[in-house]
């Protein structure tokens, strides 16, 4: 016996989740971040490089960021640790901080390893803020980066995350400033693909390395990568001014830094990751089920108007009530409705046969 129903309660044995991962590959070549457009008169900088006047960070665009086609890549920046230990170094660094040295904006560049340090790295059980560390060892004063520059990857780019083990940045190294890619090297996180850390309060991230030595930390869910600041050597370090070693590191703005490293940058890739969560909701219409509709338009006269037809029919198929799906609506347990789904075309439904529509919600 066929039931004039409209509504029917789903179970948990009706629904279930899934989750998926969505990864798209990101290129950024080097022209673009110093040498795609005409830089500004009087500076050694690109129009889609946008400097601000607190001076702390530069923003790269993908065009000239005046334009109203520009798109944001990431934010460049440079910040030093005030410790003041001589060992622990990383990439053929003494170890300790040169913060002592620092001539320019030396409260800024603290400020920035600090607030950056703070967001990723966290603070130790006294309460002090923890220095980035390349083994994920806190506890431990080797591999500590305590002058770093800083990239800050836009969320258009890196959406929910960075995949693990897709980050490649290719390097001008040893090289003077002039003829930056004469000598290159590729910093890589490679092998974090299933070797990473957990220990930061910002997420997942990985080592960063040039061959077997570790240059910096990439962290995943907030898309920043930090490197020390020896990663281009030390001939490299040379600025446009011809300022040498570390002088280009601490005499210098930051926009200066973020100047000379951009300089060097041959290219960036990476994957990224959206997480798609999906709701699944397997809605069941049993042959004694949904055989009838409350569109007043379906009788005619108290009749049923839709049904089957034909001289060669049976009796009892030409008295059977016929329906045809098309939506499928989600309510709340106080019959709010949620969402709705169309069919793609009308599905027949008889007291003869039974419907499985699966309907998935993605959020």
């Amino acid at each position: 016996m066929s039931t004039a129903i409209s509504f029917k309660t789903l179970t948990s044995d009706d629904r279930t989740t899934s989750r998926t991962l969505l990864h798209e590959s990101i290129p950024i070549t080097g022209t673009l971040i110093s040498g795609t457009y005409a830089e500004v008169t009087g500076t050694d900088r690109a129009v889609n490089i946008k400097t601000f006047s607190h001076g702390m960070f530069q923003s790269v665009y993908d065009y000239p960021y005046a334009s109203s086609s520009a798109n944001h890549i990431f934010d460049i920046t440079a910040g030093f640790s005030t410790h003041t230990g001589s060992s622990g170094g990383m990439y053929g660094t003494a170890g300790g901080s040169l913060s002592s040295s620092v001539a320019t904006q030396p409260a800024k560049k603290v400020n920035i390893y600090n607030q950056m340090a703070q967001v990723l790295a966290g603070y130790d059980t006294g309460s002090n803020i923890r220095r980035f560390d390349s083994d994920g060892n806190h506890s431990s004063s080797a591999g500590k980066i305590h002058n770093a520059i800083f990239l800050n990857f836009s969320r258009l780019l890196v959406k929910d995350e960075i995949k693990k083990g897709s980050f490649r940045l290719t390097l001008g190294t040893n090289e003077p400033y002039a003829t930056p890619f004469k000598s290159t090297a590729v910093v890589t996180d490679a092998h974090a693909s299933s070797n990473y850390h957990v220990n930061s309060p910002a997420g997942e991230y990985g080592t960063l390395k040039i061959g077997s030595d570790n240059v910096g930390l990439i962290y995943y869910q907030a898309g920043i990568a930090v490197l020390t600041s020896s990663v281009c050597g030390a001939t490299s370090s040379m600025n446009s001014a011809g300022n040498h070693a570390v002088d280009w590191f601490t005499s210098g703005t930051i926009d200066a830094v973020a100047d000379t490293f951009r300089h060097r940058i041959s290219n960036i890739s990476f994957n990224n990751t959206t997480e798609l969560n999906s709701t699944i909701y397997f809605c069941r219409a049993g042959f004694n089920e949904f055989n009838y509709s409350s569109n007043p338009t379906y009788l005619s006269g108290s009749k049923i108007r839709v049904k089957e037809s034909g001289a060669n029919r049976s009796t009892e198929l030409l008295n059977m009530p016929v329906t045809y799906v098309t939506t499928v609506g989600l309510y709340s347990p106080a019959n709010e409705l949620l969402a709705v789904a169309k069919l793609s075309e009308p599905l027949k439904k008889t007291p003869i046969n039974e419907l499985t529509l699966r309907v998935r919600l993605d959020y």
